[in-house]
Order: structure tokens, then C-alpha cells, then sequence
């Protein structure tokens, strides 16, 4: 590479020539050699494309029977790089982010925001298991240790970061808060007192969204709540049942909803079966979308699935929802494959989910950056 004309270019030159790539090729460039690795990932360049609008990608969480490591012939374990599966939907292509500069066992890629992938990871110092929840930017290779949890918050805790990266880790119980200015380097525990397990709880717009079980052993009755931020006290979250007369039935259609961030700060997405009956167990005719606006607190249909597309879903005994913004992702077991929801192209299917025997994986939206720091 020192022998090659392009080696004599000023780096002032070769900056404005790659910063005139969009940014998934930079991505590819630095791959290329340790030169443009280290031109491409210097400060300078940096600051020139700062004001570049970040990769929309699918990050993929791994399967629960995925591990780091596996064992040999010989019985002694053997490492294997830990790595991140995206998929660009603007490329239709999928790739996968190396985490081998991850200090920790076993990565559990679990939540992201503003450029920043959050997992949980065991030490590799200590002869006991102990989880650490850590930010890391994979574009970049750099990561920051969040204070020390318990692995009890890891098995049962749901990890929900807003736009601004502040974190809650989220139980039926209790609560874990950590924004890193409210008291130094600490997380901020909360009796959460809601009425049951929450169901796909989202953190956005500085505040805390879920849904609750408030029916009986025979019939769920589904309700919303919303806790602010603001209304955090010293020993419990204020949490607030959010209803209105005008919505009427909107639950009451919906079989096992979800929700997930809609787009923007101001935007809910509800997802669900939708009832061909108000019978105790129904089925379901097709997956609806509905999004609520949390200024006028009004419904709207956002979309609905093609029949064709839903009778894969209707064969299978489980399917699971993820994704958010713009895009929604539906997968379900032995499809190998994923169903998306784009509010602006409408449905189609993305072929070649890597590393799922049984078709059944989630995810989460991955805004890539190389500007973003832990």
C-alpha cells in the first residue's frame, strides 16, 4: 500500500474524496486496509462528516442457544468472535458487525439508540458470573461501562433507552434508572407498582409507555399506561392508566398487543392480531398496526397485513414484532424468513435470516453513526 499513488494524496485530499461515499461505503473502505482504516476513523475525517444522517439498519438479537464459545473435541472451550447481524433495508442486504474488541463473555445485544448498541456482557474476571450492561458504538470499536447490575436485572429486566440515552431497566417489581447527571455514575432504583407484568414497554418522548393485563385468569383485558421521568420519586414511579371515552374498543380488537416507538417523539405503534370475533378466543383475521399520537392521544390505522403474507403467520403457533420508526418486522417459527411493514412502501418479505434454526428472532432499530461516542 506505501508503494500505491494514492499513499502520496495529502490527507486533506483523500478526506474530501471518501467524504463525498455515502456512509455504508466508508464503512466498506475501512475494511480495506490498515491506511484507510486509519484515515477513515481519524478525527479530522470524523468532524467532516458529522452532519451525515445515520444508516437505518435491523439489528438482530442473538438466539437464546447462541453462546461466544463452544466446545471442542478435547472438551476445553473454544473462542468464536462474538458479532451483531443487520440487515440495510435500503440495500436489502444483510451483514454483521464484529464485537471481538468487547472485553466481556457471551454479548447480549439488547437495545439501541442514537448510534449506541446496548448489551449485556459477563466478566471475564471474575470466576462467578456477573452481568455488566454496557454502550458500545460497533462502527467505531469503542464502548463504555454502565455502574454494576445484579444478573437478576439481566434475566427478568426489560433495557429501554430514549433518544437522549438515558436507560431504564424495567421489571414488573421494580425499576433501575441510570442517566448518568441525576446522581454520579449510579443507577436510581424505583418500585415500579404497576398492576401487572408490562408488556413491551417503550421509553420515548421522556416518558415511560407499557401495557398491562388488567382482566382475569380467563380473559385479558388489555390497558396503556405512561409514567414521565419527571415524576420519578424516591421510592416509586408514578404510573397513569392513559384512556379515553372516544377510544372505545380499541383493545378489546386486539389480540396480544405489542407496542413499539412510532416515528419521531410524538408517535406510539400498537401491534396485535386483529379479533374476527369478541368470542373468549378468537382467531384472527389478520396483524394490524395502529398508531397513536401522544399530543391529541387519537388512533389511526397505520397498516394492516396483506392476507396472502398473513396466512404464514396464521400457521404458526408464535410470532414476534419488532423494530419501530418507519419500519416494523414480523417473524414467526419455521418461516426463515421476516415480513416488514414500511409506512411508506407497504409489506414485503426479507429472505435470508442468518443463524435461526427455527425461524423465531427479534431485534431492534440500529441508527449506525461513526460520529457517535459512548
Amino acid at each position: 500500500m506505501e508503494s500505491s499513488p494514492i499513499n502520496r494524496l495529502p490527507p486533506d485530499s483523500l478526506h474530501q474524496i471518501f467524504s463525498s461515499l455515502p456512509l455504508r461505503d466508508i464503512m466498506i473502505c475501512r475494511s480495506v486496509c490498515k491506511f484507510f482504516n486509519q484515515l477513515l476513523t481519524s478525527q479530522c475525517f470524523i468532524e467532516i462528516i458529522s452532519t451525515r444522517p445515520p444508516l437505518n439498519l435491523l439489528a438482530l438479537r442473538p438466539p437464546h442457544h447462541h453462546h461466544s464459545h463452544r466446545h471442542s473435541g478435547n472438551g476445553h472451550a473454544t473462542n468464536i468472535r462474538p458479532y451483531i447481524h443487520v440487515y440495510d433495508p435500503e440495500q436489502n442486504q444483510w451483514f454483521r458487525f464484529n464485537l471481538d474488541f468487547f472485553p466481556f463473555r457471551s454479548p447480549q445485544p439488547v437495545a439501541s439508540s442514537s448510534g449506541l448498541i446496548y448489551l449485556w456482557g459477563d466478566s471475564i474476571d471474575l470466576a462467578e458470573s456477573s452481568k455488566s450492561l454496557v454502550a458500545c458504538n460497533p462502527l467505531t470499536r469503542q464502548f463504555k461501562v454502565l455502574p454494576q447490575l445484579g444478573s437478576a436485572w439481566s434475566r427478568h429486566g426489560t433495557v429501554l433507552v430514549d433518544s437522549v440515552n438515558r436507560v431504564m431497566v424495567l421489571t414488573e417489581l421494580a425499576a433501575l434508572y441510570y442517566s448518568g447527571t441525576v446522581v454520579a455514575n449510579q443507577w436510581l432504583k424505583f418500585s415500579s407498582n404497576l398492576p401487572s407484568k408490562p408488556r413491551s414497554p417503550v421509553l420515548m418522548s421522556s416518558s415511560v409507555f407499557a401495557l398491562c393485563d388488567v382482566g382475569s385468569p380467563w380473559r385479558s383485558q388489555w390497558k396503556l399506561f405512561s409514567c414521565k421521568l419527571t415524576n420519578l420519586t424516591i421510592t416509586h414511579t408514578n404510573w397513569v392508566c392513559l384512556e379515553k371515552h372516544e377510544w372505545g374498543d380499541i383493545f378489546d380488537i386486539i389480540k396480544r398487543p405489542r407496542l413499539l416507538r412510532g416515528n419521531g417523539d410524538s408517535k406510539l405503534l400498537m401491534i396485535g392480531g386483529l379479533k374476527s370475533t369478541f368470542s373468549l378466543n378468537p382467531a384472527c383475521s389478520t396483524i394490524l398496526i395502529l398508531r397513536l399520537d401522544l399530543e391529541s392521544l387519537e388512533w389511526e390505522e397505520a397498516g394492516r397485513m396483506p392476507l396472502e403474507m398473513y396466512r404464514g403467520f396464521q400457521e404458526s403457533s408464535k410470532f414476534k414484532v419488532f423494530g419501530g420508526g418507519d419500519r416494523v418486522y414480523f417473524s414467526a417459527k419455521r418461516m426463515g424468513k421476516l415480513a416488514m411493514w414500511d409506512c411508506w412502501e407497504g409489506w414485503r418479505w426479507i429472505d435470508g435470516v442468518p443463524g435461526y434454526a427455527d425461524g423465531l428472532c427479534r431485534g431492534f432499530v440500529f441508527d449506525a453513526k461513526l460520529t457517535i461516542m459512548p
